[in-house]
């Protein structure tokens, strides 16, 4: 079993099982909504997913697709897409409690990536900020 919420405290949930997979999305869509280079999914059977406190707004944010979301914070949670995805959750694994719980297996939706993104792990890196100059 694995928790998570968000980041204000206000949504806690649990998923059991196997994951289908876990990949890191480039599309637009997910990128705008989260505001980030991409969303880290992790899918289950939507059986598998189980809210135990507060709830959640939801967002049609395509024809089909929908997307649940803290009302308070805005942390995005679960994706639904009953016509190309029936039956399954997808879950946004930086929420988890323990975000190493699954292992990354996909980068998806590369035909949207920002052009930057690609070499990314070429930067230099550092524990905290760099330093000052």
């Amino acid at each position: 079993m694995i928790e998570g919420g968000c980041h204000c405290g206000a949504i806690r949930y649990q998923v059991t099982g196997v994951a289908i997979t876990h990949a890191l999305c480039h599309c637009t869509d997910c990128r705008r909504h989260a505001g980030a280079p991409m969303v880290s999914w992790t899918m289950y059977p939507a059986s598998a997913a189980k809210l135990i406190k507060g709830s959640l707004k939801v967002y049609a944010s395509s024809e089909n697709g929908r997307r649940h979301f803290c009302g308070d914070c805005g942390t995005g949670i679960f994706y639904y897409n009953e016509k190309m995805l029936p039956g399954i959750v997808d879950i946004q694994s930086a929420t988890y409690d323990n975000p190493d719980a699954v292992q990354v297996r996909a980068h998806i939706q590369v035909a949207e990536r920002i052009g930057w993104m690609k070499n990314t792990h070429t930067l230099p890196e550092f524990d905290r900020y760099p330093p000052q100059k």
